[in-house]
């Protein structure tokens, strides 16, 4: 499944935005505050950032640096702020998970297991953790493991993304060769969010290595469409169904708008060389 491979970077960054958006609290184990209401009773209270204390915000801040220094390919750096961000506060659970991240990028995937293990522990219902311990997985093709990770986060009442989610699984199922489990994930997916071009992306190659060239079509043109959304990636795409459907005008267009706009790309080069399979 080699160029499903291609959109791996695509797929780092947006599970890499999880682990973003909870770098904004704490991370810690620590639970809300609680307030009487009016008939004497006890109800939570809203944190806020007057209930951090100051170890929790040396933490955070610690780990919101070696974020940014992650997302700046910086691992090494990345890797020490996370350490500090730990030794404040052992039990943020976002920092333990962007370790894992970070030790996964670095081919120790022993380490990264341990990491995101160890915030499955503090907090077992973690859907940043579970999601981004399910892509790691994947990328080691354990993928029944991984399968393990993303049902937990579908399994969530509360899961802010099941769409991506779904995304995420779609994919690693078509990377282990399961494509009619990724095409039946990914059109959940694409229910849920038909505005996301990546799956529209997805959906469209697992259906083109199914065979079904007309629904195939239609994916990846709704993503050709938007001039921005195009690239080499879906329009070699577009170009390799119009093969198989014997549309050879709209496979010279195609392979022009390769030649204009994405010249010496390996696509551009390989429709030039007549290397439709590659």
């Amino acid at each position: 499944m080699r160029r499903f491979a291609s959109l791996g970077l695509w797929m780092a960054v947006m599970l890499w935005l999880g682990v973003i958006s909870g770098c904004a609290s704490s991370g810690s184990s620590s639970g809300s505050g609680s307030s009487a209401d009016g008939n004497g009773g006890q109800h939570a209270d809203l944190v806020t950032s007057s209930d951090e204390t100051d170890v929790d915000k040396r933490s955070r801040l610690r780990l919101e640096l070696a974020s940014a220094y992650f997302s700046q390919g910086q691992t090494g750096t990345a890797l020490d702020e996370v350490k500090r961000a730990l030794q404040a506060n052992p039990n943020n659970v976002p920092a333990y998970n962007l370790r894992g991240l970070i030790y996964a990028s670095l081919g120790e995937p022993g380490l990264a297991d341990e990491s995101f293990r160890r915030a499955l522990q503090i907090s077992p219902q973690d859907g940043d953790t579970l999601q981004n311990y399910g892509w790691t997985l994947c990328g080691l093709k354990r993928y029944p493991e991984a399968a393990v990770q993303f049902n937990a986060v579908l399994a969530l009442p509360q899961w802010r993304e099941p769409a991506k989610t779904l995304l995420a699984q779609g994919v690693c199922q078509a990377r282990s060769g399961d494509l009619a489990s990724a095409e039946k994930t990914l059109v959940h997916s694409y229910e849920l969010d038909a505005a996301n071009m990546t799956t529209a992306l997805n959906l469209s190659e697992v259906l083109f290595r199914r065979g079904d060239l007309e629904r195939a079509f239609f994916y990846i043109q709704r993503v050709n469409a938007v001039p921005e959304k195009a690239n080499p990636e879906t329009l070699w795409l577009a170009l390799r169904i119009e093969k198989k459907r014997g549309h050879r005008s709209a496979m010279d267009e195609l392979g022009q708008q390769l030649r204009s706009r994405f010249p010496g790309t390996r696509q551009a080069i390989a429709y030039e060389r007549g290397q439709f399979d590659e």
